[in-house]
């Protein structure tokens, strides 16, 4: 039986701490849907249609990561509902810092009371990447810094575009 899961997010823009969540999450499931959201309560810098390009360009131009494993999706709905949708039994989460946790908990609690059936598993990325944001990437490029350590190639051409 093949496992799916669920990766919902901002990706505004994707970083490397979100590229290290994929990738490990890809060594237990056989299936990842990289869900962005375009939910109402957040000021995006990138339009829905950017953020999923941008996924798109960065995961399997810039990384050359397998698009049969992965699937890139915009949704704007209950993560559970999703779940159910495409037969998912998994939710992602990535964890950062202990600031992160009590978040993440309620949610994969919240999560749970909406669905017994779906479990939501939470990943850390590699140390050298834990701190990075997206907020951090917006006000590095904004101050005009080096995104080369944070971000694949195709964020740092999309933020360039962006901000000229």
């Amino acid at each position: 039986m093949s496992k799916t899961a669920i990766y919902p997010g901002t990706f505004d823009p994707i970083t490397f701490g979100h590229i290290d969540i994929i990738k490990k999450s890809l060594k237990i499931v056989d299936k990842l849907i990289i869900a962005t959201t375009d939910t109402s309560d957040k000021d995006y810098f990138f339009s829905i249609d950017e953020r999923m390009d941008i996924l798109k360009k960065s995961l399997f131009t810039d990384l050359k990561l397998n698009k049969n494993k992965i699937k890139i999706i915009s949704f704007n709905n209950l993560t559970v509902n999703l779940c159910k949708k495409y037969k998912a039994s998994i939710i992602i989460r990535g964890l950062r810092a202990v600031s992160d946790f009590e978040y993440e908990f309620q949610l994969a609690g919240m999560n749970k009371k909406l669905d017994k059936n779906i479990e939501t598993i939470f990943l850390m990325s590699e140390i050298e990447n834990e701190i990075i944001s997206s907020k951090f990437i917006k006000e590095i490029a904004f101050l005009k810094g080096n995104l080369k350590k944070f971000v694949t190639k195709s964020v740092i051409k999309a933020i360039k575009i962006k901000i000229q």
